[in-house]
């Protein structure tokens, strides 16, 4: 039996439980599409115990496997999204605390030079 990978070993319980439900939700997609485990295995060119293992929501099955299968039933395009820059909260709030950093550095014989500059007069 092939050494599992650390990561494998080590996946946080809520990524191995998302990785589950979306075997689960495939197995689901092909059982509603009438189609056999033997017909969805060559479809995505894997064995039938590939499949099985996929639909389990097993880690080592490679990702381009689950991709298909999502092409197969037409939400491919959704990967894409779920690491879009737009929604990467992380980063959004890092980004946040970067410009607060910044403009805390400002001096404060800065903010009192421009506070005494004389405003422009409206012509």
């Amino acid at each position: 039996m092939p050494k599992s990978p650390k990561a494998l070993l080590t996946m946080p319980p809520a990524a191995a439980q998302a990785l589950r439900t979306l075997g689960e939700n495939l197995g689901v997609a092909r059982s509603r599409r009438r189609e056999s485990q033997r017909a969805w295995a060559k479809r995505l060119g894997v064995s039938i115990p590939t499949l099985i293992r996929m639909e389990r929501g097993d880690p080592g099955v490679g990702v381009g496997i689950y991709v298909t299968a999502l092409w197969l039933i037409g939400r491919s395009g959704a990967l894409a999204d779920l690491a879009a820059p737009a929604e990467d909260r992380g980063a959004l709030e890092s980004d946040v605390r970067e410009a607060r950093r910044k403009r805390a550095v400002r001096s404060a014989a800065s903010a009192e030079a421009r506070l005494a500059r004389k405003p422009l007069k409206a012509s």
